[in-house]
């Protein structure tokens, strides 16, 4: 009897400790996201404990947001759900001595940070082939992306059968370099032009001195009919069908390799051709709608707040997020995704391109997170290492703003150190 009141006095002792952490926490991070500052803005935080199941601190974690580049946590998990560990570079079949290939959304094939030939070694030991571009059913542009970034790198468009990434890249350091080489006659040095392509041509403009651009292309059917015959002359021509009898799937880098890039460098390219990858794993046609809404259905749906998902990047501002669906999200794959190759696929504070000058420590990381930022927002949301050794899933959303970005990103630095070194 002695020894079953000694064990409930020490329960008691131990949850009346842990509600004494979670009450002092709360205090400390009231007192910072409580301030002035926040006054004039939107925020909404969840903070949660994957071990012991508890809801550390939440504020507006109901509410939907604007989540930016936070989008691509979504889009993460949608291909860690979906696609295989290397990723799918096309569908083909042989018939007789033809050749039949179908784009499959991967965004590698020549593209300037990858530069997978992986579908050119295969397409070389043909003397035909036979190319299909109708599986892609979606728009160029997703809703409401801004019109005006048409020839910005951040905003290439989508398509079922990318090459070089979709874009052109131009330099000048001692004479005018265009990739890919076919396009270099549709270029011209113009240092006075306000914008680096015409809006529905493509044709484009070198505006800088010194730098490397890279300029969306405008992607159509007979521009990817010329790219391959630039590359491979005389050998590739469009088809109206492809036979389906006998498909098979040629496979090009690995699919973390691909992860990594997006999620650390943000980028927006990647994301979206991740969704069309995502289709293409669930049928022939590539609609990045029919992922979103795949997963949604299919793995997300005990999530509480389901999203309005617009996009695989985050560039649109229909997209609406909630602090605890993208809560939700980082924790499942924290259970189902080992923890080292989960971590490597985050940028890491105070090292990655992304969180290079924030959230950092002088020893050792302690945030493995994606921000996202558009105009007037802030977003970061992920995982929290603290000093005494627990990890923590967060989001942090911040709407609305007009003050600067890193005064908003000082703060929250401040209340992720708190958090850090308190709990």
């Amino acid at each position: 009897m002695k020894k079953i009141l000694l064990l409930v006095l020490i329960i008691i002792g131990f949850l009346s400790c842990k509600s004494s952490k979670i009450k002092s926490l709360n205090k400390d991070l009231n007192s910072i996201i409580n301030s002035s500052f926040y006054d004039n803005q939107f925020t909404g935080v969840f903070i949660y404990n994957p071990e012991t199941k508890d809801t550390l601190y939440k504020l507006n974690s109901e509410k939907y947001f604007t989540p930016a580049s936070n989008t691509k946590i979504f889009t993460l998990y949608a291909a860690l759900k979906t696609l295989p560990d290397s990723i799918p570079a096309l569908k083909y079949n042989i018939v007789n001595d033809t050749l039949f290939i179908e784009g499959t959304g991967d965004p590698t094939f020549l593209h300037p940070y990858f530069n997978d030939s992986t579908t050119l070694k295969l397409v070389s030991n043909y003397k035909k082939v036979g190319l299909y571009l109708n599986n892609f059913d979606d728009e160029h542009f997703a809703p409401g992306w801004a019109w005006e970034d048409y020839d910005t790198y951040f905003s290439p468009e989508r398509s079922g059968f990318p090459m070089y990434g979709n874009v052109v890249e131009v330099s000048n350091k001692n004479n005018l370099k265009v990739t890919p080489s076919y396009l270099k006659g549709n270029v011209s040095i113009d240092l006075t032009s306000q914008k680096r392509r015409v809006y529905n041509d493509n044709v484009f403009y070198y505006n800088r001195t010194k730098d490397t651009l890279e300029i969306p292309m405008v992607i159509d059917s007979t521009l990817i009919k010329n790219l391959w015959n630039d590359i491979a002359p005389n050998k590739v021509s469009l088809v109206n069908r492809i036979p389906k009898k006998d498909k098979r799937v040629l496979y090009s880098i690995p699919s973390d390799s691909l992860y990594k890039r997006m999620m650390v460098i943000s980028d927006n390219f990647l994301a979206e051709q991740m969704l069309m990858l995502t289709s293409s794993a669930l049928s022939d046609t590539l609609n990045s709608a029919k992922a979103r809404k795949h997963i949604l259905s299919n793995h997300l749906k005990k999530m509480k707040h389901q999203p309005r998902w617009v996009d695989g990047s985050g560039l649109s501002r229909y997209n609406l997020f909630t602090p605890e669906s993208l809560v939700y999200v980082l924790n499942e794959m924290y259970e189902e995704v080992p923890r080292e190759r989960l971590f490597n696929l985050f940028p890491v504070g105070g090292v990655s391109v992304t969180l290079d000058n924030w959230y950092g420590n002088e020893s050792k990381p302690y945030v493995y997170a994606k921000s996202g930022t558009l105009g007037n927002n802030y977003s970061l949301s992920g995982y929290l290492i603290t000093k005494s050794g627990k990890t923590l899933v967060f989001s942090f959303l911040n709407n609305h703003y007009r003050i600067r970005t890193s005064d908003v990103r000082k703060n929250l630095q401040r209340a992720l150190e708190t958090i850090r070194d308190n709990y």
